[in-house]
């Protein structure tokens, strides 16, 4: 079993600032640094640190060319990432002294994905294959009719929600990973019992993840719940924690481990991750979670 990763590419500026920037202001930054990013990419690594066989799918530009190299350092397949002419997506993010931010996002070509470029990729995986998909790229709703009419496990990660994810035929999805924010967002309802309940009624036939940051997560499918607790962490970066939790459970389920096991092995490796400065960086390999989970 292959897993696709069709998703997005980033480059992360991101800037110490003493403060926001205000409206008509001029100020000096403290610092710069720049890390590889995007969900999709996040979430690769992720799966291929955890032991899956991941090949990821999208654009960058001729500026973002070293993605491609994080991709294939952290054991990901880049056969099927492309570069176009427009710059590779990125995110201009401010951190301020008091460690508030702010982000201008610029997708770039994340956006530029044709329906030409899916069929093309797509023809390389089978039946059973498993197709992951977030929303920072376009062309989500032809991935998910396309995957789903090769037979494929559709995985969905509907972030960042929006008006596009409605458009899309979500009752195809096999497999949804949301948060309680999205889940409100899909729902309407605020609390985990009751995103649960509504999600069940709207896509009767899915497998439901719900994270819930410090209150665990739980998985659902028809009549059967089964939640773990989290992981205790002195958080530092939680950037990638969805994002490492996504991959860590699809790659336990593709090793055969149980719904309650790869749930618990995606909680651990979370904890791990922010507790570690960065994104993909912070995102921890098989070996140091085995070990972990060992000693507990």
């Amino acid at each position: 079993m292959k897993v696709l990763n069709f998703g997005s590419l980033n480059i992360d500026y991101t800037y110490q600032v003493e403060h926001i920037v205000n409206p008509k202001e001029t100020i000096s930054s403290l610092g710069l640094e720049v890390f590889p990013g995007g969900k999709g990419l996040n979430q690769s690594i992720a799966l291929a640190k955890a032991g899956a066989e991941v090949y990821h799918a999208g654009l960058i530009g001729g500026d973002g060319l070293f993605l491609k190299e994080v991709c294939s350092s952290n054991h990901v397949h880049t056969d099927y990432i492309k570069e176009s002419d427009t710059r590779t997506g990125n995110a201009i993010i401010q951190v301020s002294s008091a460690g508030e931010n702010s982000i201008i996002l610029f997708p770039g070509a994340n956006r530029e994905n044709t329906k030409e470029y899916v069929d093309e990729v797509l023809a390389h995986f089978n039946a059973g294959d498993i197709l992951l998909l977030q929303n920072e790229i376009n062309e989500v709703d032809y991935l998910i009719e396309k995957g789903k009419e090769k037979g494929m496990t559709v995985a969905f990660n509907p972030s960042p929600f929006d008006d596009y994810v409605r458009k899309c035929d979500l009752t195809k999805v096999d497999l949804f990973f949301v948060n309680e924010v999205e889940g409100e967002q899909i729902t309407g309802e605020k609390l985990p019992e009751n995103i649960i309940a509504c999600m069940r009624e709207q896509f009767p036939e899915a497998e439901i993840v719900l994270t819930l940051g410090e209150n665990g997560a739980i998985w659902s499918r028809k009549n059967e719940n089964i939640a773990v607790p989290a992981v205790p962490a002195e958080a530092v970066d939680t950037t990638a924690a969805g994002d490492t939790f996504t991959g860590y459970f699809l790659a336990a389920v593709i090793e055969g481990r149980n719904k309650r096991q790869a749930l618990e092995r995606a909680a651990m490796a979370s904890a791990m991750a922010v507790a570690k400065k960065g994104a993909s960086i912070s995102i921890p390999w098989k070996e140091e979670v085995d070990q972990k989970i060992g000693s507990e």
